[in-house]
């Protein structure tokens, strides 16, 4: 048999995380090196590879239930080669080492099983109570593959160059940053949406680091609710990016 399609093959490399192409990620297990996946991520693995539910603590549970972030890993380990996608989305792979990665759950695809994880919040001048006020935290030494709809912006952030990103496009940033959350508004009404652009939250970086931006907002807007009256205009009910939408998946 012949085609094209055989320039697709295997990536040959010696390192444990290798972007196989942009939306595919590849991960090699030497048997005693875990690695935690997203949840039915896995496309194809080679080799003795064992998938399980990964325990949570009732601490992980509890922080869950309370501010909506928190991952949903397996736990694939064995000695193999392991396929990893969702959604066709763009994959990328960072070293955390011991700067540490704040990041939206929903943009996870893996990480190495030595990390830690902590839902953070994040501060609001308003005290606004919606998706984008909890973030998670990633620290340790190991790598993480995150996922964006489309190619990514890295913005370098300074103490003499702050960056705003709208909340529904932020992917990650430096642990190190200092990060508020505001509402883009004329007035002092903080409930009502910037004017006809479409702009609502977004959230402000200060420091020394990097943020990650991805060229797709979450639709529809955060925590819109789909249908008529004030909960739809003011941005509030239950179809946002941490309900019907969690994996982000409109482009």
């Amino acid at each position: 048999m012949q085609s094209a399609l055989f320039g697709y093959a295997e990536a040959q490399s010696q390192d444990r995380y290798t972007v196989q192409n942009p939306q595919l990620l590849r991960v090699s297990l030497s048997g005693s090196d875990d690695v935690l996946a997203r949840k039915g991520a896995m496309v194809a693995y080679q080799g003795i590879i064992d998938f399980d539910g990964e325990y949570q603590s009732g601490n992980q549970r509890n922080a869950r239930a309370r501010t909506g972030e928190g991952l949903d890993l397996m736990r694939c380990s064995g000695q193999g080669t392991v396929y990893l996608a969702n959604l066709a989305q763009y994959v990328h792979v960072v070293d955390v080492d011991q700067d540490g990665l704040t990041v939206d759950s929903s943009y996870v695809l893996a990480l190495d099983s030595t990390l830690h994880t902590e839902a953070i919040a994040v501060d609001s001048q308003y005290g606004i109570s919606g998706s984008g006020k909890y973030q998670l935290n990633i620290s340790g030494r190991g790598k993480v593959a995150l996922m964006t709809s489309g190619q990514p912006l890295m913005m370098q952030v300074t103490p003499d160059k702050y960056v705003n990103a709208d909340a529904d496009a932020i992917v990650a940033w430096s642990t190190s940053l200092r990060v508020q959350m505001q509402a883009q508004t004329h007035s002092t009404g903080v409930w009502r949406r910037r004017g006809n652009t479409g702009e609502g939250w977004e959230l402000s970086f200060l420091g020394t680091g990097f943020a990650l931006v991805q060229p797709s907002e979450v639709l529809p807007p955060q925590n819109a609710q789909v249908g008529q009256g004030a909960a739809a205009q003011f941005g509030m009910g239950q179809q946002g990016a941490h309900a019907q939408n969690q994996n982000n998946a409109w482009n």
